[in-house]
């Protein structure tokens, strides 16, 4: 199994602000009050936009579907969430936490990838999950190592133990779970997403290990993380708060492996952890302040990776 892609499906904004449904768990997200409704939507297009530019000028197959007015879908920009692609032509679908982002779910999107060549043999549906308030959001929740056929995962309101469990029964892979914690007014709560605080690349990991308070959790991490030969780059958790854990490896042109991240997190990065991580790959990073200051989410969170297989 390849742990990374040159292919990866973005959504365009149409209606982008902080979505009030999220924010309940999402303490990354704020209101920005300067700034009109119509300047947030602008401001992010202009982001999301440049960030495309960026990531086609290296060589990375984007495809680029616009989100749709009929529906009030906030936080379409962050796909990764409801979907994700595998190598065997399997598809998932996730169950969401926020009522109003199950409505970027959009069958015709697998359309699209077929229409691109893209081979869909099965899609899993756990979203009937929803119905007892069970949630698992996509590779926000589920930290893949595709090669090494193991999953991490911050268990939260939006990643239910059980559920991460199933999804792992029927994808094969081993289930890695801990706790990973954030302080919010002095209290220690659950980060909500693990690709907030972790990043899986092929030699290396990025991760917030602070956030791991339980021992045995954390001892758990790391062997699994030293076992599959990964360098460990820990971060703190006031880079967690500038998004340096939502990282994502993908393949240029040329076979050239890049790690992408926004200038927010690359910005709060030391001079030895960006060393450590060019020893593995070349740092692509773009200007997403306006996404990750309302969406609460940041590079990683816009690009779910395709693994389809291509039609003969």
């Amino acid at each position: 199994m390849k742990q990374i892609t040159n292919t990866v499906l973005m959504v365009r904004p149409v209606s982008f602000r902080m979505n009030e449904q999220t924010a309940v768990n999402n303490y990354y997200q704020k209101v920005i009050d300067s700034l009109t409704p119509e300047t947030v939507q602008f401001k992010a297009v202009q982001e999301f936009d440049a960030f495309v530019e960026k990531l086609k000028n290296i060589g990375v197959n984007v495809i680029v579907v616009n989100d749709t007015k009929n529906t009030d879908t906030p936080d379409a920009i962050f796909p990764n969430n409801w979907i994700s692609f595998h190598e065997s032509g399997d598809v998932a679908i996730y169950p969401m936490f926020a009522e109003n982002r199950r409505l970027e779910r959009r069958e015709d999107i697998l359309d699209i990838l077929e229409e691109q060549g893209f081979e869909i043999t099965n899609v899993v549906d756990y979203t009937s999950a929803e119905d007892e308030q069970i949630y698992l959001e996509g590779t926000g929740s589920l930290l893949l190592d595709r090669e090494n056929s193991k999953a991490y995962c911050a268990l939260s309101p939006r990643a239910d133990e059980d559920l991460f469990i199933e999804f792992c029964e029927d994808f094969e892979f081993t289930p890695v779970s801990f706790i990973s914690n954030q302080t919010v007014n002095g209290k220690r709560l659950p980060i909500y997403h693990t690709n907030v605080m972790m990043c899986l690349a092929e030699t290396f990991s990025v991760i917030c290990l602070d956030s791991i308070d339980a021992k045995e959790d954390k001892k758990n991490v790391i062997k699994h993380l030293k076992e599959d030969k990964k360098e460990i780059i820990t971060i703190t958790e006031a880079q967690v708060n500038n998004f340096a854990g939502n990282m994502l490896q993908v393949l240029g042109a040329n076979n050239q492996k890049y790690i992408v991240m926004s200038t927010s997190a690359y910005n709060c990065l030391t001079k030895q952890q960006i060393n450590s991580i060019q020893k593995h790959c070349e740092i692509l990073h773009s200007s997403l302040d306006t996404i990750e200051a309302c969406g609460g989410g940041s590079a990683r969170c816009m690009m779910a990776e395709v693994f389809l297989p291509k039609r003969g």
